[in-house]
This record gives structure tokens, C-alpha cells and sequence, in this order.
């Protein structure tokens, strides 16, 4: 886990470089906006592996992620994707991101 403060810098920087690519191109940017946050899940310490995780009360977050990566990997894997999910993917991972930016538990 990195120092909060850099980790927070990183995130950002890296959101605002795919930013304007999901503008141009959301499918094809949206397996690297799950890579960050599924970097931000870690970091925060949640364990999308974790059956305990799936059924507590990180439920809706990793819930959330999981519904998210599975169009992520479906891109990834070259498949035809509807564009109403590649956008609800998007939705999803820009609240997560929101949400593990500010998440007060994290603070040191």
C-alpha cells in the first residue's frame, strides 16, 4: 500500500489521462479504468477474491466492481459487448472511483 497521499496523486493523474479517452473511445479504455480501480480496491483493502468480502458489508462495492469487470473482460477477450453496458461499466467505475478517493476509512 503506498503512502495515502501518493497513491491518491497517482490515481488521479491516471484518471485524468483516461478521462478524455473514455469520451473518444469507452470500450476500448475500459479495460485500463478497471485496472486502476481494481488497483484503488486493493489498496483500500478490499479483496474482490474474498467470498466473505462478496456477502458483508463491502458487499455493494465489490458487487458493484465485479458487474463492471466482467465487461472489462469481455472487451478484453475481443467479444461483442452492447454499448448500454460498455456505458453502465463506465458509470460504475466512476463512482467507485469516487467513492475510494474520498473513502474516510482509509484515512490514516
Amino acid at each position: 500500500m503506498l503512502e495515502p497521499g501518493i497513491d491518491r496523486h497517482e490515481w488521479e493523474s491516471e484518471w485524468e489521462v483516461l478521462e478524455p479517452l473514455l469520451e473518444d473511445a469507452p470500450a476500448e479504455t475500459l479495460p485500463e479504468l478497471d485496472d486502476l480501480v481494481a488497483r484503488m480496491l486493493v489498496a483500500r483493502g478490499y479483496d474482490v477474491d474474498d467470498p466473505i468480502a462478496r456477502a458483508g458489508e463491502e458487499r455493494e462495492v465489490v458487487a458493484e466492481f465485479l458487474a463492471a469487470h466482467e465487461v472489462a473482460d469481455a472487451l478484453r477477450r475481443v467479444e461483442d459487448v452492447d454499448p448500454g453496458d460498455v456505458a453502465d461499466a463506465v458509470n460504475a467505475y466512476r463512482e467507485l472511483y469516487e467513492f475510494l478517493l474520498d473513502d474516510p476509512a482509509a484515512a490514516p
